[in-house]
């Protein structure tokens, strides 16, 4: 163990021992476990920083450290840690400390605090041995000593797989979940397969399986690496919006991916592999005749719901209604009369071909009038006497539907009725929907698995209208669902693009149709008194727009009539740099939602606090909450271990050890805002993000904006994004599908 003299610390070169009480972290994260924590040490005048990896962590833990000192320029003297042991906590403050850390779930700070003060010393040996004995603590109910049992049992077991995997550089966190998913056999199945941890566990991806197998000895030519990589490729080209892979592609990509420590796999190896996946049906490859193809590489689950789509497509397309279109004609007559309205010839058409076609598709920019064409097609329904369904992707599309049509309209997994229990849809071709006409607002958002759903639960008689903007973003799921099927030229399509005159006063309108034919938009600079509705800001560099944007949200936004903490939405381009979401979070956070006395808050990889805007990250079948969603903290027990976030009215709880599922929502990307409208937009744009500077992003972005819309940064990054045209295209073939005779 290290000597102390006065209040230097010698450096040293080789590995010394060190034994204290953890008092507080100062940064630890989730994902590496790299840590950097203040020591309580006998004999220590003051802290200790020590600095290591760990894979849990907690205030109040006793740690036995083996390590070196070394001199941080910065920072002082710090104590470098090569490994650790827990031991039991020796003093009161430990005690407390190490129980109201959160490690057990219906223990807090309060608690433990009384408890430690009835049992002293003792106390770890009382709830290990003779649990009920807490009853004898003020406030300790039979139903939370349960808890607490049940919690500790649960800890022990976890620490089991903590102490198998910390040597493998797993988190807290993910440990917890292994624990959740595999309990007791968790250690075996990591063993034995540990790439099952990438299909399993949500956070866990190939990578960080691949790197506890090759450390329990896995070698880097196993077959079932090999296997594991080309899955996991393939689920990466998904994630960038591709049903497939071709051939050479997937290869060329696997061999990058795979090669490690001088290991290279080569293309016979990886093309054998692929053929006994194709036997075995984990791959399903696409071969053509004709030399310009070659073999298609999908999941098989891509490959069925492609090929399923393109058919309940074409089968409905050759089944068309017959109507008497001149008692149509004379209902919009009466109809538009009635309301002293006009219908543009373009919404005209879109109307009358409703009446007929078992799928319309309605497409157009901002302005045009796909809202009152829309509101018109399902009078027109109504007055057929059909029963009608709306629905849309997310909660907020649904909800502005159902204001515009006075209908109740859905969210598509909602009309589905989703069942958590399988993870699958109710509603399907045993249970269809009991529907002769249903509308999908911002169809752009539609993805391959949800167009494939949605289309199953249509019965072949019913009418179906997707409305929306091509020139949006697609889905971030796979696929390019509208764009396909418009291109395809084999469904009806009417697309609007006159821009009615009360729209053609919004400066965000103008704007965006400029963007959409390639032409830098008309800008008014930011002042209080703005004639327009969408502005600019020139900060130079990023550094000022993350400056700025902070005075737009404290100064000038209020001035002109909005709340920060409601009406106002940063979007950016990118999730790193400085004016990417990340750091554009904790700056906000700082400024709209600061840390107060009446405000829980909860720190795991980074801090959130009651009343935080947060985003759902993925989709959460169990919870009902979905990729996308926002909502709004509005509480935090450290007893329980939950936060509870509220979605448009409804609460869901979620474990600590969840909390990777949500992150802070001041800013998102503008990938993220699709199918959501908020009052005012902000959106940052600056020549780093030059990758994603693209047309169809700046513009859904700026489609965002109801009231205002502000951009910031340099016009030369503007003019980038109106000039880039995306360019990379997605491996889909539902547009070939379609005209496949």
């Amino acid at each position: 163990m290290s000597g102390f003299s006065d209040n230097s610390i010698s450096t040293s070169t080789h590995n010394e021992f060190l034994t204290g009480v953890v008092e507080r972290l100062t940064f630890h994260s989730e994902e590496s476990g790299y840590t950097v924590a203040r020591l309580k040490a006998p004999n220590a005048r003051d802290l200790i920083t020590i600095v290591g990896n760990f894979a849990n962590i907690q205030p109040g833990q006793t740690l036995r450290l083996s390590g070196i000192w070394k001199e941080h320029p910065n920072y002082g003297s710090q104590f470098q840690v090569t490994s650790y042991l827990e031991t039991k906590p020796a003093t009161l403050t430990g005690l407390e400390k190490y129980l109201g850390s959160g490690l057990i779930k219906g223990v807090g700070p309060v608690t433990a605090k009384r408890i430690v003060a009835h049992f002293g010393l003792e106390t770890l040996d009382i709830i290990e041995n003779q649990i009920q004995r807490l009853a004898e603590v003020s406030g300790i109910a039979k139903k939370r000593i349960a808890m607490i049992q049940t919690a500790w049992q649960a800890q022990k077991a976890i620490k089991e797989v903590m102490v198998f995997l910390q040597s493998h550089g797993v988190s807290t966190t993910y440990a917890v979940k292994i624990f959740k998913q595999y309990g007791e056999a968790a250690i075996d199945t990591v063993t034995n397969n540990p790439y099952q941890l990438a299909t399993d566990i949500y956070g866990i991806g190939f990578i960080t399986a691949d790197k506890i197998a090759r450390q329990l000895g896995m070698p880097p030519d196993s077959p079932s690496r090999y296997r594991a990589g080309i899955v996991h490729i393939l689920g990466e080209a998904a994630e960038d919006g591709h049903c497939f892979l071709p051939l050479p592609q997937l290869i060329d990509t696997a061999i990058k991916q795979l090669t490690v420590d001088n290991h290279q796999p080569s293309e016979g190896n990886l093309d054998e592999i692929i053929k006994q996946m194709k036997t075995s049906g984990e791959l399903l490859v696409e071969e053509f005749t004709e030399n310009k193809h070659p073999p298609l590489c999908y999941k098989p689950a891509f490959f069925k719901s492609e090929q399923h789509l393109a058919q309940m497509v074409k089968e409905r397309l050759a089944n068309p209604i017959n109507v008497d279109l001149d008692r149509v004609k004379n209902w919009i007559e009466r109809f538009t009369q009635a309301k002293q309205i006009q219908l543009s010839q373009q919404q005209y058409d879109a109307v009358v071909m409703s009446s007929y076609s078992r799928v319309t598709i309605l497409t157009g920019g901002p302005g045009c009038g796909k809202t009152f064409c829309t509101h018109t097609i399902v009078a027109l329904w109504k007055a057929m006497g059909k029963k009608i369904a709306l629905a849309a992707p997310t909660g907020r599309a649904a909800q502005r539907l159902s204001e515009m049509t006075g209908i109740e309209a859905k969210t598509i997994h909602r009309l589905l009725e989703f069942d958590p229990r399988t993870h699958n849809f109710k509603r399907g071709l045993d249970y269809l929907l009991d529907v002769d006409a249903i509308v999908i607002d911002e169809a752009s958002m539609l993805d391959l698995f949800l167009a494939h759903s949605l289309l199953k639960a249509i019965p072949e008689n019913a009418q179906l209208l997707l409305v929306g903007d091509v020139d949006q973003l697609p889905s971030v799921g796979p696929g390019q669902v509208l764009r396909d099927l418009i291109d395809s030229d084999q469904l009806p399509v009417v697309r609007l693009t006159q821009v009615f005159r009360q729209a053609a006063q919004s400066g965000i309108i103008k704007a965006a149709h400029s963007i959409n034919k390639g032409n830098y938009p008309v800008l008014e600079s930011v002042s209080l008194t703005p004639q327009s509705d969408c502005l600019w800001i020139g900060a130079p560099s990023a550094e000022y727009g993350v400056q700025a944007i902070c005075e737009l949200i404290k100064d000038v936004i209020p001035q002109l009539g909005y709340n920060p903490a409601t009406d106002v939405q940063v979007l950016s381009p990118m999730t790193k740099g400085v004016v990417g979401i990340r750091n554009l979070n904790k700056v906000l956070q700082e400024l709209i939602n600061p840390p107060s006395a009446d405000k829980a808050e909860v720190t795991r990889g980074g801090t959130m606090r009651v009343r935080d805007r947060v985003i759902q990250q993925v989709n959460d079948y169990d919870r009902g909450v979905f990729n996308g969603d926002l909502g709004t903290i509005v509480e935090i027990d450290n007893e329980e271990m939950e936060v509870t976030v509220q979605y448009n009215g409804r609460d869901v709880v979620y474990d600590l050890a969840d909390l990777n599922e949500i992150a802070l929502a001041w800013a998102t990307t503008i990938h993220k805002s699709q199918g959501s409208e908020y009052p005012v937009v902000l959106i940052p744009l600056y020549t780093q993000h030059y990758l994603m500077l693209t047309r169809n992003l700046l513009y859904t972005g700026l489609t965002r904006a109801k009231k205002l819309a502000v951009l910031v940064g340099p016009k030369k990054a503007i003019a980038l994004s109106v000039r880039q045209v995306q360019d990379t295209q997605r491996y889909t073939r539902l547009r070939e599908r379609l005209t496949r005779v």
